[in-house]
C-alpha cells in the first residue's frame, strides 16, 4: 500500500509522470547544486581587473552550460517544438542593402533625386533570410595593416571595375592579385593626403594638421568620402572623421572605407536632412564629392550650417581643370559663384583660397545674425528634429543653448560641469557611468578571450587567432545612452573605434556623445541601418531589447538586420533582463549564431548573452 505522501503527488502528477518531467527535475537540481555550490560564481561578481584562474574559468563554464541546458530542457518539456533555422538569401543579395532601392522607389512615385534617397516605407516585409558573404571573402587583416590593404573578394569592386576606373582611382589603389592595397600618400591633390591636410591647416593659419585640435577641430565629416584616405590620415592623427556617401552599386566607397575599419555610413545630401543633430561637427569636408552645392535655393549649404558647430569649417575642393575654356571648368565656375554670394547670407566668411580649394568659417560672433539683411536666410523657430527630416530653409542662430564655438568647447571628452549641464547631465551621474563602463568592459574582454581561444572556427592553414584588442577593429553599440563603452575603450587605449547609435525613442544623449568627440548617429532599430552587409566586427545593446519590446518592431527583423551587418566570426553582446535574453537566444539559434547565456549576479534578473556568428558560405 503506497504512502499518502505518494498518493498526493500522483493526483498532482498522475499516476505516471513524462520521463521529460523527470529529467527536468533531475537536471534543474544538478543545476541548483552547481549554483550553490560556492560563494563565487561569476567574474562579475567583483569589481577586480585580475586575470580569472584556470579551475574557476572551467567552473564558469559548466556553470554557464549548466543553465543553457535547463532553458533548453524548460522548451522541451512545455512541447513547444524547437523553430527551424533560417535559410539563405541568393548570390544576388550578397551586398545587400535595404531602403535604397531605386526602382522602387522610382515606381512609388519618386522623382527629381528623390529616388536615390533612403525610402524603409518602400521595404516590403519579404521572407526572412540570411545573407551570405562571396565566394571569395577572407576575414579582415588586423590593424593597422588592414587599414591599408583589403581582401578584393571582399568588397563589390571588381578587377574590370578597377582597370576601367579613372586615373585618380589608380592612384588611390593598387590592385594585386586578391588585395586591394591604398596608398597613404596618394589621393585627393597631386601633393598626397599628407600635404593636402597640411595645406588646409596653413588655410587656417595653423602651423600644420597637428594643430587642428588646438584650433578646436575635433570632429570631421566627410562627404563623398571616395576610399577613404584623407580620413585614414585625420585618424592616424587623433581625430574623428566620419565618411558619409550616397548608395552606390558598385565600388561604394562607404563600403571600401568600412572594410579598412574607418567610421563611415551610408549617408545623402539630397531632399532629407541627415540623422545627426544641429551643432555635431567642426569640421565639414567635401572635395570632388559631386554634391551641386549651389542647386535648391541653398539648402543643401544650410544643412551644412546646421551640422556645424559655431566656428567650424567648411572645406570644399572642386575638381582640377587644366582648360578654363573647357565645359568643366565653366561648369565648376557657375557653381562657385554663388558659393560666394550665398555664405555671407548665412553668417559664413571665405577665409582662404588656394588653388581648387576653398575654406568658410561659420560665425562665433552672435551678433552676426542680429544684423544681417531682410533678404538673408531666416531663423528658425521651434524644435531642430534631425531623423531624416525635409531640409530646412531656416538656419538655427543663438538662440540655442548649445550654441558654443568650437574654441571654447573641452578638447578631450570629460566634460566639463557645465558642458554637461548643457545636456541634463549630472557630474556624479556622468563619471559613475564611465566607471561602470570600465569594469564591464574588462569583463567583456575576461569572458571573450578565452572564448575566441578555446571555440574560435579555425579554418584550415589559417593562423591561431589573437586576442579581441586586436581582432575587434570596429564596434557598434546600438545604445550608446552617454558613450560610455567607446570612452571605456580609448582609456584601455584600444585600437577600436565605436559607431554610437542613439535610438529614436530613447533619451537623446547624441549631441553629448558628439559633443565627446565620438562618432554617433540616431537611428530607428525598427528600420535597418544605412550600412552594407558585413561592416562591423562586434555588435553591443544593454538594455535594447526590453526598451524595444513595447514598440513596433519585430525582434526577428532586428536579428536578420544585426546578422546582416555583422562579419562572419563577428561577436554579438547583448546585456537585459532574463525574459528578453532568453528570447533573443532562440533567436540567435535561429539565424544560426552560436549563443552563451550568462548570469552576471546571483540574484540579479538581468543577464548576458555573448554569441559568434559563425563563418557560413553556403
Amino acid at each position: 500500500m503506497r504512502s499518502p505522501w505518494l498518493n498526493k503527488l500522483s493526483v498532482i502528477l498522475g499516476p505516471r509522470p513524462p520521463v521529460s518531467w523527470l529529467f527536468l527535475c533531475v537536471v534543474s537540481l544538478l543545476a541548483l547544486i552547481t549554483v550553490f555550490g560556492s560563494s563565487s560564481s561569476s567574474s562579475f561578481d567583483s569589481v577586480t581587473s585580475t586575470w580569472v584562474p584556470e579551475n574557476y574559468k572551467n567552473y564558469r563554464r559548466l556553470k554557464e552550460q549548466a543553465a543553457i541546458d535547463y532553458f533548453e530542457l524548460r522548451t522541451l518539456s512545455s512541447g513547444a517544438s524547437r523553430q527551424r533555422e533560417l535559410g539563405f538569401c541568393g548570390k544576388e543579395r550578397e551586398n545587400y542593402v535595404p531602403c535604397y532601392n531605386v526602382t522602387a522607389n522610382l515606381l512609388s512615385g519618386f522623382k527629381d533625386g528623390e529616388e536615390f534617397d533612403r525610402h524603409c516605407e518602400v521595404v516590403g516585409q519579404g521572407k526572412w533570410c540570411l545573407i551570405r558573404p562571396p565566394k571569395d571573402y577572407k576575414t579582415p587583416l588586423q590593424w593597422p595593416a588592414g587599414r591599408d590593404v583589403i581582401w578584393s573578394g571582399n568588397v563589390k569592386i571588381t578587377k574590370d571595375q578597377f582597370l576601367s576606373s579613372g586615373s585618380m582611382t589608380k592612384r588611390m589603389m593598387l590592385l594585386e592579385e586578391n588585395q586591394i592595397a591604398f596608398q597613404s600618400d596618394a589621393g585627393l591633390t597631386f601633393d598626397g593626403v599628407k600635404d593636402y591636410s597640411r595645406q588646409i591647416a596653413e588655410m587656417m593659419g595653423l602651423g600644420s594638421d597637428s594643430e587642428f585640435l588646438q584650433a578646436g577641430v575635433r570632429t570631421v565629416l566627410d562627404i563623398g568620402c571616395g576610399f577613404g584616405s584623407f580620413g585614414a590620415h585625420l585618424v592616424s592623427i587623433k581625430l574623428m572623421a566620419l565618411c558619409i556617401a550616397g548608395y552606390e552599386a558598385t565600388g561604394s566607397q562607404v563600403q571600401l572605407a568600412l572594410e579598412r575599419g574607418l567610421p563611415a555610413m551610408i549617408g545623402n545630401f539630397i531632399t532629407r536632412q541627415l540623422p545627426y543633430p544641429s551643432f555635431s561637427f567642426d569640421m565639414v569636408h567635401c572635395a570632388q564629392c559631386g554634391i551641386p552645392w549651389d542647386k535648391k535655393e541653398g539648402m543643401l549649404l544650410i544643412e551644412v550650417d546646421r551640422l556645424l558647430k559655431p566656428g567650424g569649417y567648411f572645406v570644399l575642393t572642386s575638381p582640377k581643370s587644366k582648360s578654363h575654356g573647357s565645359a568643366t571648368g565653366t561648369k565648376i565656375r557657375n557653381m562657385l559663384t554663388p558659393l560666394e554670394q550665398f555664405p555671407e547670407k548665412i553668417c559664413w566668411s571665405l577665409i582662404a583660397q588656394q588653388d581648387e580649394t576653398f575654406i568658410w568659417q561659420k560665425t562665433a560672433d552672435s551678433q552676426c545674425y542680429s544684423s544681417r539683411k531682410q533678404n538673408d536666410v531666416p531663423l528658425c523657430k521651434g524644435h531642430d528634429a534631425s531623423y531624416y527630416q525635409a531640409l530646412s530653409p531656416c538656419i538655427i542662430g543663438p538662440s540655442s543653448k548649445r550654441w558654443i564655438p568650437s574654441q571654447n568647447r573641452s578638447s578631450s571628452s570629460e566634460l566639463s560641469s557645465a558642458e554637461l549641464a548643457l545636456h541634463g547631465v549630472s557630474p556624479e551621474d556622468f563619471f559613475e557611468d564611465l566607471q561602470g563602463w570600465k569594469l564591464a568592459l574588462k569583463n567583456y574582454w575576461s569572458l571573450l578571450t578565452p572564448l575566441i581561444f578555446s571555440d574560435h572556427p579555425k579554418r584550415p592553414g589559417a593562423e591561431d587567432p589573437l586576442p579581441p584588442f586586436n581582432m575587434v577593429r570596429n564596434v557598434m553599440d546600438m545604445n550608446a545612452h552617454y558613450g560610455g563603452l567607446n570612452a571605456a575603450f580609448l582609456e584601455e587605449k584600444k585600437s577600436v573605434w565605436v559607431m554610437n547609435v542613439v535610438p529614436v525613442t530613447s533619451r537623446n544623449m547624441l549631441p553629448l556623445i558628439l559633443d565627446r568627440g565620438f562618432p554617433g548617429v540616431l537611428h530607428d532599430w525598427c528600420e535597418p541601418f544605412p550600412t552594407y552587409p558585413r561592416t562591423y566586427d562586434m555588435l553591443h545593446a544593454n538594455g535594447l531589447l526590453s526598451h524595444l519590446s513595447s514598440e513596433r518592431c519585430s525582434l526577428m527583423d532586428l536579428f536578420v538586420e544585426m546578422d546582416r551587418i555583422l562579419r562572419p566570426e563577428g561577436w554579438v553582446v547583448l546585456y537585459d533582463k532574463l525574459g528578453a535574453i532568453e528570447l533573443a537566444r532562440a533567436h540567435a539559434t535561429q539565424i544560426r549564431w552560436g549563443a552563451r547565456v550568462i548570469d552576471i549576479q546571483n540574484g540579479s534578473d538581468q543577464r548576458l548573452l555573448i554569441c559568434q556568428k559563425p563563418f557560413l558560405t553556403k
